[in-house]
């Protein structure tokens, strides 16, 4: 009966002779079939008023999942003559199809609203409680044309906008959302997901059902699970403000507003300002790793300092951390560090200053008296800040480590993999030395730092790689248009690990007992494809995959909804075999905004890099 009643209606398109109800004029798909056309004696009972329109829900809902019973009516005027409760008919208005960005979502909407009645007043408007009066977010898939993964290569195979697939609001998130835009809603027991944007908007998930959940009651994306059971609450209709004291983990009293579609998400725009109704009481521990000052437990750290330059703001609250949180690691990788001027472009590369500072602010925190190892780049080729020229570098603690035969390489020269052949023990050209540097897969990004290291007490060098790779920008919204959505950089990603992974691939090929790691902002996730690739020919074992630790608990980072792994620490296969251990250390992820020092949180593990002399023998690839 259904089916055929919208047949009947969708026959009579031309002339619209028979009024239409909110769910037919919305569909059970994307875009409107009514998209340009103007409709008469649409009836709905006003939910909630914005500056720009109102929102109305019909008074004869159909039993489709699929369809919206509400719609948003835009025009600047219409909310001075009706009011909340109000039942209206409206004479005649068209019905648009509105985004900002091609690459966003349209928002199905009625425009030029005319010939207003006001059937009653004063009627009850009552919220739908999400996961109640209505379906639970699905949990892992966002739409039916990712195949299965939002991050899937090729990405941008398909315009959602383009396709206009029938809504599957029980199995895909976007669908789900979709089905309710311009609807009058409720999440009970929001938690926040993160600190608010700029904006204060603030994502949250209910009391629904999730996926990922971490151990400060966040949610943590895995492999081919983005989490879209997660919602972001925007700019409220009554003009208060949402905090801007939120953090992850916050409990939240019961959020109420409406579902609508604004810069490229799905979102609530809620009746009044966000209320925080019980701050999270956890805060960030210190590491628990420290190292045995010897080859038997060397303490490695890795943390992005965020354009760190001598007289940034956040420097003495970089130090402090260092000492207080990482506990001083015995050798740190360190991304993000300007030179000495910072973001001026005035041709000075030299970061010897802003890393003088910093050992400097260590040691006045309690800390040691690092000492570093980097190489300047070639100035503006870097990315990163205008002016910054970002680089990576390392501090080390001179009384348990030192690089074996220090030969530094300039910021153009090629390190390569020097074969013994007498022992067949590889070494490095240059030491420290940048990888491939001028090849093109590295324009305006950081080049990995190679280093081969000795502790005091080791018998055997071990070798490092410090990792800044392109950044995601250039990406489309998980919310979006485009799909699978584009994750910005990918293709250079991909090309920067695979010449990567084979350097250090040549470091076990000639020794399958080198202690290698790898470690720095990757900015990929461990299960896409540049990071399988990285593993796969390096030959080396993500840590956190190595440890077997809980895929919820796994993340460095919070972006949009999701807590998440930018960073990361690959191994060579005899330290995935040994008594290794690894923590993320949540600085950044726990805390509020004011607090945050950089937007990545460090990471500290524990290696044996004692080794054997002599010891060349193959190790099992795990």
């Amino acid at each position: 009966m259904k089916g055929a009643l919208c047949w009947a209606v969708a026959g009579l398109q031309p002339l619209l002779s028979a009024a239409l109800t909110i769910a037919e004029i919305n569909g059970n798909k994307y875009i409107s079939s009514y998209h340009g056309k103007t409709v008469s004696d649409v009836t709905g009972l006003v939910t909630a008023k914005s500056s720009a329109g109102i929102y109305i829900r019909s008074t004869t809902p159909d039993d489709d999942e699929a369809t919206s019973e509400s719609i948003y009516v835009f025009s600047s005027t219409i909310g001075k003559t009706v009011d909340v409760g109000d039942i209206i008919t409206l004479g005649s208005a068209k019905v648009s199809e509105y985004r900002s960005s091609n690459t966003y979502m349209y928002l199905t909407e009625l425009t030029n609203p005319a010939g207003i009645t006001v059937v009653s007043s004063n009627n009850t408007v009552t919220p739908l409680v999400i996961g109640k009066d209505t379906l639970s977010p699905p949990t892992e898939q966002f739409t039916s044309l990712d195949g299965g993964d939002i991050y899937s290569v090729p990405n941008a195979q398909h315009n959602i906008s383009a396709i206009n697939p029938v809504l599957k609001p029980a199995e895909y998130g976007l669908d789900f959302w979709e089905s309710l835009t311009g609807e009058l809603v409720t999440v009970k027991a929001p938690t926040a997901l993160k600190i608010p944007s700029s904006y204060r908007d603030t994502w949250v998930i209910g009391d629904w059902k999730v996926t990922g959940k971490n151990d400060a009651g966040s949610l943590t994306m895995s492999a081919k699970d983005s989490n879209p059971e997660t919602i972001i609450i925007g700019a409220p209709l009554d003009s208060t403000k949402n905090p801007t004291t939120t953090k992850l983990g916050d409990a939240l009293e019961d959020i109420t507003g409406v579902v609508t579609n604004t810069y490229g998400f799905y979102t609530i725009l809620p009746l009044t300002a966000i209320k925080i109704k019980n701050p999270s009481p956890l805060t960030p521990p210190a590491t628990s790793l420290v190292s045995a000052e010897s080859c038997k437990g060397l303490t490695v750290g890795t943390y992005n300092v965020e354009n760190l330059a001598p007289t940034s703001a956040h420097m003495p609250k970089v130090a402090s951390q260092i000492v207080t949180y990482l506990k001083s690691p015995d050798l740190l990788f360190i991304q993000e560090v300007q030179d000495n001027t910072g973001a001026t472009d005035d041709g000075v590369v030299s970061a010897n200053k802003t890393l003088a500072t910093l050992i400097s602010a260590i040691q006045r925190a309690g800390g040691p008296t690092y000492e570093y190892v980097t190489i300047e780049p070639v100035n503006d080729e870097d990315g990163g800040q205008p002016g910054g020229n970002i680089r990576t570098a390392y501090l080390y603690n001179p009384s348990i480590l030192s690089l074996k035969n220090p030969n530094p390489g300039s910021s153009t020269d090629a390190n390569e993999v020097i074969v013994d052949p007498t022992t067949g023990q590889p070494s490095l050209k240059f030491n420290p030395g940048r990888v491939d540097p001028l090849n093109a897969a590295w324009k305006a990004t950081r080049k990995p730092l190679v280093a081969e290291w000795i502790a005091k007490d080791g018998k055997k060098p071990f070798f490092t790689v410090n990792v800044h790779m392109t950044s995601k920008g250039g990406g489309s919204s998980v919310h979006g248009d485009v799909r699978p959505p584009i994750n910005g950089g990918v293709a250079k990603r991909t090309q920067q690990a695979e010449i990567t992974a084979k350097f250090i691939s040549q470091i076990l090929q000639a020794d399958p007992a080198a202690r290698v790691i790898a470690a720095g902002d990757f900015n990929e996730f461990a299960f896409v494809k540049p990071l399988t690739t990285f593993a796969e020919v390096s030959g080396l074992k993500e840590l956190d995959e190595a440890l077997n630790t809980p895929a919820e608990n796994r993340y460095t980072y919070s972006y949009d909804m999701n807590a998440q792994a930018l960073d990361h620490m690959y191994i060579s296969p005899v330290l995935a075999s040994s008594k290794s251990k690894l923590q993320h250390i949540h600085v950044s992820s726990w805390v509020t905004a004011s607090a945050v020092v950089s937007d990545h949180d460090p990471s500290v593990a524990l290696f044996d890099v004692c080794g054997c002399a002599d010891s060349n023998k193959r190790v099992h690839k795990l």
